[in-house]
């Protein structure tokens, strides 16, 4: 992938690689999500509470699902950076969670995994479940 500048009306461009690894890939992070379909889905709660309207939210603030004492006692509002450190380590993140995942120890798969959540929650599948709450 190369990153470009035009000058001068197209005449001069400055390029620089950039590695493919370098962005998030939103169709690799669809791959990795595949792990944690078996307790999560996008727009309904399993296992796991459901993904949609995942950022800016409280953790353990679903309404309906039953979370363990301490995601409830977190005070985590989820974003790129509390999902990574979560996603990197979850019972040291919060401590007492019931999640018996081990997590994604790959941080390239981290980050692939958030870009797609994000993207995910501007689906129509998500919006709408957020609209209804």
């Amino acid at each position: 992938m190369k990153l470009c500048r035009l000058f001068a009306a197209g005449t001069l461009s400055i390029c620089a690689a950039v590695p493919a690894f370098a962005m998030p890939g939103v169709e690799h992070g669809e791959q990795v999500y595949a792990r944690c379909q078996a307790c999560h889905a996008l727009s309904y709660d399993r296992v796991g509470p459901r993904h949609c309207g995942l950022f800016g939210r409280t953790a353990g603030s679903v309404p309906g699902f039953v979370y363990s004492p301490g995601m409830k006692n977190s005070h985590i509002v989820w974003n790129g950076k509390t999902l990574d450190r979560f996603l990197a380590d979850p019972s040291k993140t919060v401590p007492g969670t019931l999640m018996t995942y081990d997590g994604v120890s790959d941080a390239r798969d981290r980050a692939d995994l958030i870009a797609y959540l994000e993207e995910a929650d501007k689906t129509p599948e998500c919006t709408a479940l957020k609209a209804k709450h």
